[in-house]
């Protein structure tokens, strides 16, 4: 098995979306999913302009995610231009407050999930800053992430930030 800890390590310092563009594309090419996934979290984790570690800045590359995966998949440019209106309208909070309560599961969220991706889930936003909803919304995020198969506690980032009473059985 060939030794990509050279290239990880250039994902891993690397500032610039289109070089990381570049190094997903020849991943793809050369069918090297492993490293194609490190390029494309380490291009969503520094797109926002939003602080790290925010809610903001998460919510953001959950968007990011999305539209890079649907614009890769369609062939062309694909915004969330209905979530973006409502983020003009209500802002970022009230979004995924929306997200979490809603009786049906986003479409970003299943596609996330269908691709190995549930950290950056609406829900798992909710999850990992839950100082900023209510219980409620923080519950609701919790059951529908483990009714879809997930273990919360696994979350990057969530490891001990939810009181346990707060946990699900699922």
């Amino acid at each position: 098995m060939p030794d990509f800890s050279k290239v990880l390590a250039v994902i891993e310092q690397s500032t610039d979306p289109e070089a990381l563009r570049t190094i997903i594309k020849n991943a793809q090419i050369h069918n090297q999913h492993s490293i194609g996934l490190a390029a494309f979290r380490k291009l969503i984790s520094i797109v926002p302009s939003e602080r790290p570690g925010t809610v903001e800045h998460d919510f953001w590359q959950t968007v990011n995610a999305f539209e890079y995966v649907r614009t890769t998949e369609n062939g062309k440019t694909t915004r969330l231009s209905r979530t973006r209106q409502k983020i003009k309208r209500v802002g970022v909070t009230q979004t995924l407050k929306d997200w979490a309560l809603s009786d049906k599961e986003t479409d970003g969220f299943r596609m996330l999930l269908d691709r190995g991706m549930p950290e950056y889930t609406g829900e798992a936003i909710v999850l990992r800053h839950a100082e900023r909803f209510a219980p409620d919304v923080v519950e609701a995020a919790r059951l529908r992430l483990t009714k879809a198969g997930v273990d919360v506690d696994a979350l990057p980032g969530n490891s001990g930030s939810l009181p346990a009473s707060r946990t699900t059985e699922g």
